[in-house]
């Protein structure tokens, strides 16, 4: 947003605007994807995570500030947003998950190619989970 479509008062975003509307819809529905990936476990927290803080910061600093003060998901992302660190025990997870999913791809394909091409995809994301620093001190462990 410019300096221009903000309400100079409250320093928020122009609620007329159309993009903030738009941002704001990202953003509850990204937190609510986030908040059921708490506790069911084949749906991945962080990426629904980063996606809220993204679109909160477009569309309400609020919203993205309570998000960064929240104490179970504020660590996470100030530890993502300033190093670009992933807990230790989070990147465990990813590993493991990505290995179980290429697992049951390959071995429920009819056609060699579809876990040929999934398993060189995420065996990138895997290389750029794992080179990720851990945070200094983790939330998660």
């Amino acid at each position: 947003m410019t300096e221009q479509e903000s309400d100079s008062r409250t320093g928020e975003p122009d609620l007329r605007h159309p993009w903030r509307w738009v941002y704001l819809g990202i953003g509850y529905a990204a937190l609510g994807l986030a908040a059921a990936g708490v506790v069911l476990p084949l749906l991945p927290t962080t990426p629904f995570l980063l996606v809220a803080a993204w679109a909160f910061a477009k569309g309400s600093p609020r919203l993205e500030a309570w998000l960064y003060r929240h104490p179970r998901f504020g660590p996470f992302l100030t530890d993502w947003r300033d190093r670009r660190a992933i807990p230790r025990r989070a990147k465990a997870a990813a590993l493991a998950g990505l290995g179980g999913s290429w697992a049951l791809l390959a071995y429920g394909a009819e056609r060699p190619v579809v876990p040929l091409v999934a398993g060189i995809v995420m065996a990138a994301v895997a290389v750029y989970i794992a080179t990720r620093p851990a945070p200094e001190r983790s939330p998660a462990e």
